[in-house]
Parts: C-alpha cells; sequence; structure tokens
C-alpha cells in the first residue's frame, strides 16, 4: 500500500478535483491535514506545502507525491519523475521562475543586473546557481512571500514564480529572464519504485490520474450519416484517431464515432451538419486511457 503526499496551497483545489475524478476521491477528516482515500492500494494521505514533498519523497516518508519540478530542483531532491501533470490553479500548468526589475530599470536581461544587488526570492539555490553561471555575485535574500512587494524599497530584483505574469506587471515590474519553465509532477521514493509490488500500485494510479487529465478539453461524438455523405463528413471530422465507422443494420446509414477537442465543437456541430451528418450526440469524457 502506498503513502502518498499532495500538495497544500495554490495547487490543492485542482489536484482534490483531479483525483476526484479520477475516482480516488480524497475525504477530508476533522484533521485537515490527514484526509482519506477509499481504495485498497493507498495506506495514507497527507497534505503538505509542495516546497516539503520532494525531499520527503526521496526521505521515504511518502511513495508517491505531487510537486512542481520547480520543487524537485530546488530542493536537489533525489526521486523518479514519474508523470508530467499538465494542471495548475489558472490553466495548463506551465509555469516559469523568472528575473524580475523594476519597469524603470534599463535591464533588458539577466546578464545586465548588477554586481551586489539584492535579489529577494523563495528559490535560493536556483536564484544562485543563475547568477553564478552569470558571474554576477549577488546578495541573495529569502522570501517568505509576497516577493513582488519588496521591490524597490528593500531590493532591487526578484526571482519569482509566475504563470501569465499579471501579478509582475500589477506591481510595476518586467519580466528580464526566465530561469526555469517548470510544470506539476508526479514523483515516486526510488526505493518503492523499485519494488515490484508498490511499482505496479504507482504504475495503476499514474494510469487513473492521467487517463482524467487527458480527457479535459475533450468530447465524444457520434452522429449518423447517410452512405452517399459519409466520405465528406469523415474528412471533415478532426479525430485523436482514426473514427469509428459501422453500418447501421439493415439501412443505407453509418454510425460514425469520435473523440475531438471541446474548443472545436461549437464549430464542427453545425459544419457536420451542413454535411449531412444527423442525430449528433456530444457526451462529456471522464478518462482517457491510452
Amino acid at each position: 500500500m502506498l503513502d502518498i503526499a499532495i500538495p497544500k496551497g495554490s495547487l490543492e483545489e485542482q489536484t482534490l478535483l483531479l483525483f476526484k475524478q479520477a475516482d480516488l476521491e480524497i475525504k477530508k477528516t476533522d484533521r485537515e491535514y490527514n484526509p482519506t482515500i477509499k481504495d485498497p492500494r493507498i495506506k495514507k494521505v497527507k497534505i503538505l506545502r509542495p516546497q516539503e514533498i520532494p525531499k520527503y519523497v526521496e526521505e521515504g516518508y511518502f511513495d508517491l507525491g505531487i510537486s512542481g519540478k520547480d520543487w524537485v530542483m530546488e530542493s536537489e531532491s533525489d526521486v523518479v519523475e514519474i508523470a508530467d501533470m499538465f494542471y495548475s490553479k489558472m490553466g495548463e500548468g506551465i509555469v516559469k521562475i523568472v528575473v524580475a526589475v523594476p519597469n524603470n530599470q534599463d535591464i533588458k536581461s539577466g546578464k545586465d543586473i548588477r554586481p551586489g544587488s539584492r535579489v529577494s526570492t523563495e528559490y535560493p539555490r536556483l536564484t544562485k546557481r543563475f547568477f553564478d553561471n552569470l558571474g554576477i555575485p549577488v546578495d541573495i535574500r529569502y522570501s517568505y512571500g509576497a516577493t513582488e512587494a519588496k521591490v524597490p524599497e528593500l531590493v532591487d530584483v526578484i526571482v519569482d514564480l509566475t504563470e501569465t505574469g499579471s501579478t509582475l506587471r500589477k506591481n510595476g515590474l518586467k519580466i528580464v529572464d526566465t530561469i526555469l519553465e517548470s510544470n506539476t509532477k508526479l514523483i515516486a521514493n526510488k526505493k518503492s519504485w523499485n519494488d515490484p509490488a508498490k511499482r505496479k500500485e504507482i504504475e495503476e494510479i499514474k494510469i487513473l490520474l492521467l487517463a482524467v487529465l487527458e480527457a479535459r478539453g475533450k468530447v465524444f461524438i457520434v452522429m449518423n450519416i447517410p452512405e452517399e455523405k459519409l466520405d465528406s463528413v469523415v474528412s471533415a471530422l478532426p479525430a485523436m484517431k482514426k473514427p469509428t465507422v459501422s453500418k447501421l443494420y439493415k439501412s443505407d446509414y453509418y454510425a460514425v464515432e469520435s473523440v475531438v477537442s471541446k474548443s472545436e465543437i461549437n464549430i464542427l456541430i453545425p459544419k457536420l451538419k451542413s454535411l449531412g451528418a444527423e442525430d449528433i450526440l456530444e457526451m462529456d469524457i471522464t478518462k482517457i486511457v491510452h
């Protein structure tokens, strides 16, 4: 059985939703940080700050965890990266650790940062490595949050995580360099990964979670098409793979099934109708397992 750590904070709500949609619903108890999952493969669940999870997974306190690539690298944790999990609080889950300075500074890139500049960040190791590689000595100061609020009075530069850059812009800051692109990761303890029984359980949990992420933004459509219009309708149909086509019993009609992007469906359905498709059904998908 597996011990799992899931992230508290900005990723928490979306992680709880992901597990619920994977039929691994995490139910909170009176002890907020010790929820449960009713599944024979899972013994314990704990909600922790994502900064802490990679090191705890490395040290064997948990078999499996969810955290960001940024925190795996910042903590220098020796874990197995099982899968990319493209989700976040706001969107598809691609975020960046960036170098930002006040708009009025004549700085175009990290190379223009003045030696001795005060740099505020929650990522001191990644920041030091970045400026060491540039050969620029800086004064790195650990930030406990609200990093963007510290310039220009307290520090000269910040290194911070951003998804859209909007918060930085609202605070009069501009991005001048990117240290790292990050996304959510499913990570495992090395010893657990090398244990055949635990590895099987980890793989099964991974399949369920990735199946939900794969299904997001897609819908299943079914339609009936007269034989003479089949080719024109099928050729207009975007599909993950070739659509399923089957002849209706004692009829000159065919049933066609396909998975398509939800973002295209409002344009696609009228187009399919105009080409001769009939009885079009659109259905939500909860999981796609490849």
